[in-house]
């Protein structure tokens, strides 16, 4: 089983339009109500297709109380703790030709007793999991080594510990000794104070982090595909997408389908690519199930060519 954390949920809007003129009255042409937040997605995508997955999160306000609906629906196993500020919601507006405008709410700040209690319920449901993976933006104002502190126990404890964040979150779990971090481009370029140009930059940016403590890092370079770097060495990998629709939780299906096989390797590597791509052609936040994946268009490069130029801009 594999436990997902997410400090900071939301209930996720999505509209596609035919494009985006400010100032204008604009009319969706589909839309679509899902749940959010990384851990949500991840725990959502494993479930999609059949591992076994629970989710724990905190939720407050009417929004919360839809946010538990929303995934009571569709089967997710839930261990909701509850709080007094309101659960926050996004918009997404994507384009026909895959351009992706997002707007999140902070969301809102847990006391030191809320998280707590999230913190308790994290360790209590740890001993029956194989990975806890802890997903997403930190709450508003949560002190960084109270973050740090929830990584270091789960990493005590023995039990696998996989991290998808960003800022000083991100160092903190390299810091515990997180089993994986999950940074995509801007994020890894964020930890490390410098610009990613080329594969070759990701790759010594992400061997930093082990530097720090991670084991392995998983780094999403959407268009570009994904880098795994751990012990065994370096892989890459991409999966075309002929149509994309929305790029919102992609990231996180390649996460979840990256653990679903193993989290090592290049078949792990490769089954990620294939869940991360499916969800492209997915609108809004869906996750993709097993009829989604179109595993031969992955391609892995076991020696790749790290002087080659990254072509998405970032």
């Amino acid at each position: 089983m594999i436990l997902t954390v997410t400090l900071n949920p939301s209930v996720d809007r999505a509209m596609e339009i035919d494009s985006l003129a400010r100032g204008e009255v604009i009319r969706a042409t589909d839309a679509h109500v899902d749940p959010g937040g990384k851990g949500v997605n991840v725990s959502r995508a494993l479930l999609a297709n059949g591992v076994p997955s629970r989710a724990v999160l905190p939720c407050g306000g009417a929004e919360g109380d839809q946010l538990v609906r929303l995934l009571q629906d569709e089967g997710v196993d839930l261990v909701t703790v509850p709080i007094t500020g309101r659960t926050r919601s996004n918009i997404t507006l994507a384009e026909p030709d895959g351009t992706v405008t997002k707007i999140n709410e902070s969301g809102p700040t847990l006391t030191v007793a809320e998280f707590g209690a999230v913190t308790e319920a994290v360790l209590a449901a740890a001993g029956a999991a194989d990975w806890v993976v802890i997903c997403g933006s930190v709450p508003p104002g949560l002190p960084v080594p109270d973050f740090a502190r929830l990584c270091a126990r789960l990493a005590a404890t023995g039990v696998r510990l996989a991290v998808d964040t960003s800022g000083p979150a991100l160092r903190a779990a390299a810091d515990a000794g997180a089993a994986l971090v999950k940074p995509n481009r801007q994020e890894l370029a964020e930890a490390v104070g410098s610009r990613l140009r080329s594969l070759g930059d990701v790759v010594e940016a992400a061997e930093r982090l082990r530097g720090w403590g991670a084991r392995a890092v998983l780094a999403s370079l959407g268009a570009d595909g994904a880098v795994l770097v751990d012990a065994d060495g370096v892989l890459t990998g991409e999966s075309p997408v002929a149509r994309p629709r929305s790029t919102v939780g992609a990231g996180d299906a390649l996460l979840a389908g990256f653990l679903a096989a193993g989290a090592t390797g290049a078949g792990a590597l490769a089954e990620g690519l294939a869940w991360g791509a499916a969800a492209v052609s997915l609108p809004g936040s869906r996750m993709p199930g097993p009829g989604d994946l179109a595993r031969h268009t992955v391609r892995i490069h076991p020696r790749p060519d790290l002087v080659r130029p990254l072509l998405a801009r970032g």
